[in-house]
C-alpha cells in the first residue's frame, strides 16, 4: 500500500493531480482545498495517500495532512458516505473545521458541503463525536500554573472536558482553554471556550 507520494507536479486538474515521482506519473485523487494548496506545475510536493484496491482498479486518494486522510477514512464509516461526498466534505472544511463543528455539534455547518443533506450532516455529527482522530502538538502546550480540573464545574471545566474527549492530552486542553478565557473574559459559554481552544490547539 502507497501511504504517502513525493514528487512534482505534473498538471492539476477539476479532481485530480498527477504527481510524477521518479519519472512515474501517479493520479491521485484530491479535495478541492487539497487540490487549491498544491504548488505550480514543476514544483515539488508531497501528499498523504489512501488507498482503494478494487478488483478493477486502484484509485490513490492525496492529502495535504494526515489529519485530513483521517477524516476522509472516518468519513467513508458513515452510511450513505462515499469517497466523493468525503471529498465533498473536505473541500467545504477543513480538518480542524470539520473536528470543530462536530465536537460544537454544529450541523449546519457540515451540511453545507454538496451533497451532505440534513439528514447525512446529523449522522456525521452524531456518530463521529467519539471517534474523532487525535492531534497533538508538535510542541505540546503545557497547562499553567491553577490548570482548570473538570470536577470543578463551571463552562471552563466542561470545555477542557470536551477537549479531552476529543483525543487531547489533559495539559494540553488545560492550556487552549487558559488562553482562550484570556481572550473571550471569564463569563464565556461553554460553546465559545470550546472553539478558542481548537483554534489554539490548531496554531
Amino acid at each position: 500500500m502507497i501511504g504517502k507520494l513525493k514528487g512534482v507536479v505534473d498538471s492539476v486538474e477539476e479532481d485530480h493531480v498527477i504527481l510524477d515521482v521518479h519519472g512515474v506519473g501517479y493520479l491521485v485523487h484530491c479535495s478541492g482545498r487539497t487540490l487549491s494548496a498544491l504548488p505550480r506545475a514543476g514544483e515539488a510536493a508531497a501528499l498523504f495517500i489512501e488507498t482503494h484496491v478494487r478488483e478493477d482498479q486502484i484509485r490513490l486518494f492525496g492529502f495535504t495532512s494526515a489529519a485530513e486522510r483521517d477524516w476522509f477514512r472516518l468519513l467513508q464509516g458513515i452510511q450513505g458516505i462515499g469517497t466523493k461526498t468525503a471529498l465533498a466534505v473536505l473541500s467545504t472544511l477543513s480538518a480542524s473545521e470539520l473536528t470543530q463543528a462536530i465536537a460544537l455539534g454544529d450541523k449546519a455547518t457540515v451540511a453545507r458541503a454538496p451533497g451532505v443533506g440534513p439528514r447525512v450532516a446529523t449522522r456525521i455529527v452524531t456518530e463521529l463525536k467519539d471517534k474523532m482522530p487525535g492531534f497533538s502538538a508538535s510542541e505540546p502546550l503545557v497547562a499553567p500554573p491553577g490548570a482548570i480540573a473538570p470536577e470543578q464545574g463551571g463552562a471552563a471545566a466542561d470545555a477542557v472536558s470536551a477537549l479531552v474527549n476529543l483525543g487531547y492530552g489533559v495539559p494540553q486542553a488545560n492550556a487552549a482553554v487558559a488562553a482562550a478565557l484570556r481572550g473571550a473574559g471569564e463569563g464565556a459559554r461553554t460553546e465559545t471556550l470550546i472553539r478558542l481552544g481548537l483554534k489554539e490547539l490548531a496554531k
